[in-house]
């Protein structure tokens, strides 16, 4: 393995390369680095050279110094790769990491798309939810009308933080509002766009991103066939290795 860095306007990028053979760009979710999606690359490197990511903001990467949506971090592994040289790379995206592979594979040029456990739907929203969201809104105007702008913008991140994810409360200022910005991004007019052979692999009991986002994917995407694992969650790769290896090796080597 061979850990490198590259910089693209101003961003400093940390990748691994693995492998031999055609190029795969390997992306990981949210919260997580290039370790986490380790065992994806061990695979994949018995067919492909892999470039696995630390995007910027996690692992080893320096996070934004703007609030950058999918269309940034997209347009960081578009420019990477050409810099690099990589023509038609496989992408493998987890969670967020396939965010970026939806697009990506939506206006470039790719060999093949795997999507693990892949983020990129909007949620469906129960009433409570938006319930819960209107209150915030309110409370934060009234906070703001009445408090001094330094202790207004306190209470205000006081609340977010009980009320945000483990995600949310786990990131810096910058990647807060990275997160709020992406979670409300919906690719659902992208996938039609996706000409690439496309596999699916999905934990059966995945919560963060539910089976249903597999199934409309796998409706929308002309070449696109889906594979879950009952028992498993949002870390399928995890959750049931020995499955996903024989999967991911079997669309990988079939040519």
């Amino acid at each position: 393995m061979n850990e490198q860095y590259i910089d693209i306007d101003g961003s400093r990028v940390h990748y691994r390369v693995s492998g031999q053979g055609r190029p795969l760009i390997l992306m990981h979710g949210w919260g997580c680095n290039l370790t986490t999606v380790a065992s994806i690359e061990k695979t994949a490197a018995q067919t492909h050279t892999v470039y696995n990511i630390d995007f910027p903001g996690f692992g080893q990467s320096p996070e934004p110094s703007d609030i950058w949506g999918v269309e940034q971090y997209t347009t960081l592994v578009e420019k990477m790769a050409d810099k690099l040289g990589i023509d038609s790379p496989v992408l493998v995206g987890h969670s967020f990491g396939g965010r970026v592979a939806i697009l990506y594979a939506s206006r470039s040029p790719v060999d093949k798309v795997v999507l693990v456990d892949a983020a990129g739907l909007k949620p469906r929203r129960s009433l409570k939810y938006y319930v819960k969201v209107y209150w915030f809104k309110t409370a934060k105007n009234i906070v703001k009308l009445v408090m001094p702008r330094a202790k207004a913008d306190k209470i205000i991140e006081n609340m977010r933080g009980k009320r945000g994810s483990a995600d949310y409360n786990s990131s810096t200022p910058m990647m807060r509002a990275i997160l709020s910005k992406i979670v409300n991004e919906d690719l659902t007019d992208r996938l039609s766009l996706i000409k690439a052979p496309t596999l699916l692999i999905w934990g059966e009991d995945d919560t963060a991103t539910p089976m249903w986002m597999a199934r409309k994917i796998e409706q929308l995407v002309p070449d696109a066939g889906l594979v879950s694992f009952k028992g498993c969650g949002h870390y399928s790769f995890l959750d049931n290795p020995m499955g996903f290896r024989a999967v991911l090796s079997s669309f990988l080597s079939n040519e």
